[in-house]
C-alpha cells in the first residue's frame, strides 16, 4: 500500500534501520505505554506514528482493514502533539497515540463511505462526537477502518473497499460491523480502534480477532445526531472501543465518554464506582433451553469461571431472565421499525450480499404494526427491570459472545434458514444491546488456531465491574497480540 509521499517512506524506513529493534516495534506498544512514554518525552508522537504507518504498509495489504489511510494528516497531528509536549502544555490522556476510526462516522474533510459505492464522495463537514472526543484527548488518527455496506452484517466486505480478512484465519469472518477495527488492532495497526455497536458490532469483531472490545452502556458515549433516527436504534446503538488489553480499553473509553453537545441521551455517569475491585458474586451462563454451545464456547466459559474462582470470586450457574425473548426483541423492534427504510435503502445503496442478508432477515421477522411495536417496547422495559434485579444479587453475568466460534465468511448468504441460525447463535450479542447495558468481550486463548473468548455483562454504567472481572480472565489467558496475519 502507498503510505504517502516519498519523504514519508524514507522516514518509515529510517524508523526500521536507524533506531534500535525495540524502538522500531513502537507499533506493538500498548496505548498506555505510548501515552506515558510520549508524555515523559522518552519517545515522540512522530516516532510512534511513523512506526504505526510502517506497520500499516507491511501488513494492511494482507488484511485490508484500513481503507482510508491518513498518513499526511497523522504526521502533521503528531508534530503538533510533540510541540505541545516540548512547550510543557497540559495534554490529554491519549496525547500522541496512533488510533483508527471506523469509516461509518464522520471525519471532517474525508468521505463517510460506510462501504457504499454511492457514498464514495460523501465528504464530512465536521467530526463526529467520537472523533472530536479522541482528538480532544490528543489521539492521532492514522486511518479509517472497513465495515460492511451500511454497517449491517457480521461479515466485513463491501463493493467499494473489498473484504477485510481475519488475521488468524482468512476463511473466517473478522466480525462485523467493526471488522476492520478488530483486524487492525489485532495486527498492530493503531493502539486503539473506534467501533460502533448496535448488535455486537464491537464485541463480535473483538471475539473473532482475539482482542478486547467494550460496548458501553447506552448513554455513556455521546453521538451527536441532529437529524434524529428510529427510536429503537437510538436506544441500542453506541460508540465503543477495541484494543489489545482492558487497560487500554479503560483509557480509550474515558476519552470517548467526554460530553459532546447534540446527544440528548448522553449521561454524565461516573466511570469509577466504589467497590469495583472487590471480590464479588458472578452469574455464570453457559447453557439455556434451545441453545447448544459449541465445544470451544463451553471450554472458554469454563476456563473463565475457573480463573474467577481461583481469584476468590463466587461463581454460580444462573440463566438470566427472559434470555430468548429478550434477544428476539432486537428484530421485533429494529427490523420492524426500519422495515420500509431497509427495503428501500438496501435496493438503492446495498451490495448484493447485503441485499441477500437483509432480505432473508426481513423474511424471518414477523411483521408488526404500531400496537405490536408498543407491546415490544413494554416487554423491553419489563425484561430490563428483571435484569436490574438480577444485578442486585450478581455483579455481572459471564456469558458467551456467540453460541458458535467465529463464522466462515459469507455464512449469511444461505437464505432465510441460514439467517435464522445466525440470529440464534448471535443471541448473546443482541440481548445486551436491547437492554442498553455494557458488554465486554475478553479473549480466553486460542483453540486450534481460532481465538476464543467470553462476554461480561453488567448493570448500566457499571463498565468498571466488567473491566475488573475481565482483567482476572485476561490475566489468566494472555494473548499473543499483536500478531502477523496468517495466510
Amino acid at each position: 500500500m502507498d503510505t504517502g509521499k516519498s519523504s514519508e517512506r524514507r522516514e518509515l524506513s529510517r524508523v526500521s534501520t536507524d533506531r534500535g529493534a525495540s524502538e522500531a516495534a513502537l507499533w506493538s506498544w500498548s496505548a498506555v505505554e505510548l501515552a506515558t512514554a510520549i508524555r515523559e518525552r522518552k519517545i515522540s508522537s512522530r516516532e510512534a506514528t511513523l512506526s504505526a504507518l510502517e506497520r500499516v504498509a507491511s501488513v494492511n495489504p494482507k488484511v485490508n482493514a484500513i481503507v482510508d489511510l491518513l498518513a499526511d494528516e497523522a504526521l502533521a497531528a503528531a508534530d503538533i502533539a510533540d510541540i505541545a509536549i516540548k512547550e510543557g502544555r497540559a495534554v490529554g490522556s491519549l496525547h500522541g497515540v496512533p488510533v483508527t476510526i471506523k469509516i461509518n462516522v464522520d471525519v471532517k474533510g474525508r468521505p463517510t463511505t460506510e462501504g457504499v459505492v454511492a457514498h464514495r464522495d460523501r465528504i464530512a463537514e465536521d467530526d463526529s462526537s467520537a472523533v472530536r472526543n479522541w482528538r480532544k484527548a490528543g489521539a492521532v488518527i492514522i486511518g479509517r477502518t472497513n465495515t460492511p455496506a451500511m454497517s449491517f452484517r457480521w461479515f466485513t466486505e463491501n463493493d467499494l473497499h473489498g473484504r477485510t480478512y481475519n488475521p488468524w484465519d482468512r476463511r473466517l469472518t473478522p466480525g462485523g460491523s467493526s471488522g476492520g477495527a478488530g483486524s487492525a488492532v489485532a495486527v498492530g495497526m493503531g493502539a486503539l480502534a473506534h467501533g460502533t455497536d448496535i448488535a455486537g458490532s464491537v464485541r463480535y469483531p473483538a471475539y473473532a480477532c482475539g482482542v478486547c472490545g467494550i460496548r458501553p452502556s447506552f448513554g455513556r458515549t455521546p453521538s451527536r445526531n441532529l437529524q434524529g433516527g428510529p427510536i429503537s436504534a437510538a436506544l441500542m446503538a453506541v460508540q465503543g472501543v477495541l484494543g489489545r488489553s482492558i487497560t487500554d480499553l479503560r483509557l480509550g473509553l474515558e476519552a470517548l465518554s467526554a460530553p459532546d453537545p447534540g446527544d440528548p441521551w448522553w449521561t454524565p455517569a461516573p466511570l469509577h464506582w466504589p467497590g469495583s475491585a472487590s471480590k464479588l458474586k458472578v452469574a455464570f451462563f453457559s447453557h439455556a433451553e434451545g441453545y447448544k454451545p459449541a465445544p470451544s464456547v463451553v471450554a472458554a466459559l469454563e476456563s473463565a469461571a475457573k480463573a474467577l474462582m481461583a481469584a476468590g470470586y463466587i461463581v454460580e450457574e444462573k440463566e438470566p431472565p427472559h434470555f430468548a425473548e429478550g434477544a428476539q426483541l432486537w428484530s421485533r423492534l429494529v427490523i420492524n421499525e426500519r422495515r420500509q427504510e431497509l427495503s428501500v435503502g438496501m435496493e438503492k445503496f446495498g451490495d448484493d450480499r447485503l441485499r441477500n442478508f437483509v432480505g432473508a432477515w426481513l423474511k424471518v421477522t414477523p411483521e408488526a404494526d404500531i400496537y405490536d411495536f408498543s407491546q415490544a417496547m413494554k416487554r423491553r422495559a419489563a425484561i430490563a427491570a428483571a435484569w436490574d434485579l438480577l444485578f442486585e444479587e450478581y455483579a455481572a453475568v459471564v456469558m458467551p459472545n456467540s453460541w458458535e466460534p467465529p463464522f466462515l465468511n459469507d455464512r449469511d448468504q444461505g437464505g432465510p434458514e441460514a439467517v435464522r441460525e445466525i440470529l440464534h447463535a448471535q443471541s448473546p450479542m443482541l440481548l445486551p444491546a436491547v437492554l442498553g447495558v455494557p458488554g465486554l468481550s475478553v479473549p480466553t486463548g486460542v483453540l486450534e488456531g481460532v481465538p476464543t473468548g467470553v462476554q461480561i455483562v453488567s448493570r448500566r454504567f457499571r463498565e468498571d465491574l466488567c473491566f475488573a472481572i475481565g482483567e482476572v480472565i485476561e490475566n489468566a489467558h494472555p494473548m499473543p497480540v499483536p500478531i502477523d496475519p496468517k495466510g
